[in-house]
């Protein structure tokens, strides 16, 4: 296996990112230097710094419905946080964040490639979301969603407008979206620019994962051909 991948699939980090490790120096194999592109087996002895690392024994991926309220870190300060929440045997990390006030689906795993690939936007994946607002749906409204939203905080550095989308209106107060982008709190914001304030969102789709049914708080293993796809379209 190359040494990348073997990286890769301990969880540390992303292929890229192990390419990185690997031509810093931080990197060895059986006591040497590694170098970009090396072959390695089970039996190596492969360290980033003093740390030993190995592959997976298995790969975990799971769809969570997260509730309101847990946050989406792992800082174990936060008494809510999705880590403790989830209580997972296997360490795992979420695959794009949910904001502390929305609810939904979250795909968590420990494949660091496959979080890597998720995360970035350039790879236009899919993300679909109910909306529910304070006022009425119009479709002035929802065609200025659909062409894209300035967008700005100051204080977080963001200053943007947010990339054509689709909208659907589903019920007077309830809309239907889908972003391939990942904004701070996008959703919130287009709404609160456009004079909307968003009472409840719910992500319900992250490329062809739904949650089908997955009870608020509860877990589902994603496997077989489902998980196939995930993998086909992220582009692991």
């Amino acid at each position: 296996m190359r040494l990348n991948k073997y990286i890769s699939e301990s969880g540390l980090c992303s292929r890229r990112e192990a390419d990185r490790l690997i031509e810093s120096g931080r990197v060895t194999v059986d006591g040497q230097r590694a170098e970009p592109g090396m072959q390695v087996t089970e039996d190596s002895d492969v360290r980033v710094g003093r740390k030993k690392i190995g592959p997976k024994k298995e790969i975990i991926v799971l769809a969570v419905n997260k509730p309101v309220g847990i946050v989406c870190t792992e800082d174990m300060r936060e008494k809510r946080n999705i880590i403790r929440f989830l209580n997972y045997p296997v360490r795992l990390t979420y695959a794009g964040r949910l904001d502390k006030d929305s609810e939904g689906l979250l795909i968590m795993t420990n494949d660091g490639e496959l979080i890597q690939r998720m995360m970035r936007s350039r790879y236009g994946h899919e993300k679909e979301y109910r909306v529910t607002v304070h006022k009425p749906v119009t479709e002035e409204f929802l065609e200025r969603m659909r062409q894209g939203v300035h967008i700005s905080d100051k204080e977080k550095g963001l200053d943007a407008v947010t990339f054509p989308c689709r909208a659907e209106k589903i019920g007077k107060y309830t809309f239907s979206i889908v972003l391939t982008q990942g904004l701070n709190r996008q959703i919130r914001r287009m709404c609160e620019a456009l004079g909307y304030k968003v009472t409840r969102l719910i992500r319900i789709r992250i490329m062809n994962i739904g949650l089908d049914g997955l009870m608020t708080g509860k877990t589902r293993e994603i496997t077989g051909q489902e998980l196939k796809e995930l993998y086909e379209r992220a582009g692991v």
